[in-house]
């Protein structure tokens, strides 16, 4: 038996035993429609917002006895902390439920030590005002998926709870279920005997250096798959196509790597290549030390809308740094 008691609040008895606070209160949440993630849920437990049997329960993996009475309220969300930014961006695409951005290099996504200000996350509370996602908690955009500091390209966030939750659990869930497709423009070091291929490959951190991820053993590393395809060969470095079968942490950078062809510019894990600049063309060296990052560019992104299930895909023309490399590289000048 169960009776609503608010919008983000329920009291329920659970049937039967044995099962752990925090799966039971996700399915009941989901039963209701409540837009709550097993992140929110597990951080409501243990701020004490969760009742069993009258007495406040902080683990979220205790396990429920028969008949136990649960009362669970989660506060509304707060203002974020984080202050908002007029930023300039650009849009691909918005509607009320979700926003895709084309990232410039060099603007880093979420507020971390070294940049609390100036990021993706800054000018998107100054651009979206109040209508953002609170499921973490704090009224702010919904990162479900991140592209590093120094690469461009396509980027989708949250505005609302229902968008967020249905575009965490697509990307979790690296489209098994549901369509989801990411697509990288890359310019790797070397040539290849084949036209394309697939790296399958666990990837975890360094052993050494922890500011690194690597190719590691399975009890270490996550399931990461990236599939490529050669569009372009230029002698000592060629045009890639990377296609994402899941999204692990510099998951291209490391796959490349592991390959023998790093990401050109990719001074962490290309750092042994340097040297290979001396085969360029004069003016590709020019173009490369001009980009000054790795050259990676997120150029295609698809996936269904979380919310009226149309099928959304964009595109993104290389930025004009890339853009003069590439060109430089088809001179041979």
């Amino acid at each position: 038996m169960a009776s609503a008691v608010g919008p983000q609040a329920f009291d329920v008895d659970h049937a039967g035993a044995g099962e752990r606070l925090d799966r039971f209160l996700g399915r009941a949440a989901a039963e209701r429609r409540l837009a709550l993630s097993r992140t929110r849920i597990k951080a409501l437990i243990e701020a004490g917002e969760v009742l069993v049997d009258g007495a406040t329960a902080r683990d979220p993996a205790a396990r429920l006895a028969e008949g136990a009475r649960i009362r669970f309220e989660a506060p509304p969300p707060e203002d974020a902390p984080v202050k908002g930014e007029a930023l300039p961006l650009d849009v691909v695409f918005e509607d009320e439920h979700l926003i895709v951005i084309d990232k410039p290099a060099g603007l880093v996504v979420h507020p971390a030590p070294g940049h609390a200000e100036g990021t993706l996350v800054n000018a998107l509370i100054s651009h979206c005002g109040s209508s953002l996602s609170g499921i973490g908690g704090v009224r702010r955009p919904g990162i479900v998926h991140r592209l590093d500091k120094d690469t461009s390209g396509l980027l989708v966030v949250a505005k609302t709870d229902a968008a967020h939750q249905g575009l965490a659990d697509l990307f979790a869930d690296h489209g098994r279920t549901g369509p989801l497709e990411r697509e990288y423009l890359a310019l790797v070091w070397g040539g290849f005997d084949v036209p394309a291929g697939k790296v399958d490959a666990p990837i975890g951190r360094h052993p050494r250096h922890r500011e690194k991820m690597a190719v590691a053993p399975e009890e270490r590393g996550r399931h990461a798959v990236t599939h490529w395809r050669l569009e372009e060969a230029f002698g000592a470095a060629s045009l890639v196509v990377c296609r994402l079968e899941t999204g692990r942490t510099h998951q291209i950078r490391v796959h490349m790597a592991s390959t023998g062809h790093p990401l050109l510019g990719d001074s962490v894990y290309g750092a042994g290549f340097k040297t290979k600049a001396a085969q360029l063309p004069e003016g590709a060296r020019t173009a490369l030390a001009a980009l000054g990052r790795q050259a990676l560019h997120a150029a295609a992104l698809g996936f269904e809308h979380p919310i009226t299930g149309e099928p959304l895909r964009f595109d993104s023309p290389a930025p004009k740094d890339l853009m003069r490399l590439i060109a430089a590289l088809r001179s041979r000048a």
